[in-house]
């Protein structure tokens, strides 16, 4: 018997995750292989989430807590909201999918940067809804494109900033005046996965002044700068109008409690989040200032990962140094051939990418 699946989800091309570190191992007979694929912390996360996820361990045999009172406090304390402005996920994802359901009939539109996070198109076209893409401009946000692109049917818009894969970044003038410009009924989808890493002060950020526009969602995650990608946990902080809403649709214990203790620890170590940032940086400026010897061309970053043109096809290079222990991700699923996306590392893994691509790229 053969069933038939949604027209939407035909279309729908899957997420591609970077090569696990176990594959590679297993598939080139190596060890010690350096993942700077994913924009992952390399440093790992804070002492005290393993003392905060151990001592949870003995009660694994009870539900989660549905609301994370003790998590959503303290986020709530930080940027200055309520807890009813705040709703967790299993990732930030998570979050996408609920706005998609939660305010999307079929056929209502969706418009979002292209290329950017898939999760922003699968979740829209599982809720029924269209996506409408609108090509980058100079590798940022056509801003102006995608006001451009809002008609009738269009409910909720979605920005990333800093945006991935590229790196670039939004201002606040930018932010502002193109907020003005988008219908008052449209959400403002604010995706801040890497807003921990802006160095530049002129970069927009949401949480700066939050709530003042009951139309932007911002998304921020813990698998960045915190170190928590395994965990699973991510949060948005809105208008407490949409927070119901969210809040009504999503599954009742969505977020596990290893990942609830996990992020309520890492949120109260600042010492460690400011280290994991400075490691980044550096890891950044020591790859720009490699990869610029080399007479390649990274593009300007914000972020814990920037794109570097090869001038060459960097699918190549990519599988070549795959066979030297190195993952870091091709671009061309993005359209961007000859580009290479990496994440900074420590400073020991950034030293073995730069070294296996000198040796790559020699060879060409």
């Amino acid at each position: 018997m053969k069933f038939k699946i949604s027209v939407p989800v035909e279309t729908i091309k899957p997420y591609e995750a970077g090569k696990p570190l176990k594959e590679l191992e297993r598939e080139y007979n190596i060890t010690n292989a350096v993942k700077l694929a994913s924009n992952e912390n390399s440093l790992g996360f804070s002492p005290r989430v393993t003392e905060a996820v151990k001592a949870a361990l003995s009660r694994m045999n009870r539900y989660p807590e549905p609301v994370a009172h003790g998590l959503c406090k303290l986020l709530a304390e930080r940027f200055r909201v309520g807890v009813g402005n705040i709703v967790l996920g299993n990732g930030s994802d998570d979050i996408i999918a609920l706005l998609a359901h939660g305010f999307l009939n079929a056929g209502d539109e969706a418009v979002m940067p292209r290329p950017s996070f898939l999760m922003y198109e699968i979740s829209v076209k599982t809720a029924k809804g269209v996506a409408i893409n609108v090509p980058l401009n100079d590798y940022t946000t056509d801003l102006d494109g995608i006001v451009n692109r809002v008609g009738p049917r269009t409910k909720m818009v979605f920005v990333t900033n800093p945006f991935n894969p590229t790196g670039s970044t939004i201002t606040r003038g930018q932010f502002f005046a193109f907020s003005k410009k988008v219908p008052r009924d449209v959400i403002i989808v604010v995706d801040e996965a890497y807003i921990e890493f802006v160095r530049d002060k002129a970069v927009f950020n949401s949480l700066d002044d939050p709530l003042k526009d009951p139309r932007v969602v911002t998304l921020r995650t813990f698998s960045k700068a915190y170190g928590l990608a395994g965990f699973r946990i991510g949060y948005g902080i809105m208008d407490r109008e949409v927070a119901e809403i969210l809040n009504r649709i999503r599954q009742p214990f969505n977020v596990n409690t290893l990942a609830q203790v996990a992020a309520e620890a890492a949120v109260q170590d600042e010492v460690f989040l400011s280290k994991s940032i400075q490691i980044t940086h550096d890891g950044i400026d020591y790859l720009r200032s490699e990869l610029t010897k080399m007479n390649l061309a990274p593009l300007p970053t914000q972020s814990n990962f920037m794109m570097v043109d090869l001038r060459t096809d960097a699918t190549k290079i990519f599988k070549e140094m795959l066979g030297k222990g190195v993952i870091v991700r091709s671009m061309k699923s993005y359209g961007f051939d000859t580009f290479l996306r990496v994440s900074a590392g420590t400073k020991e893994e950034n030293k073995i990418f730069i070294k296996a691509l000198k040796q790559v790229l020699a060879k060409k």
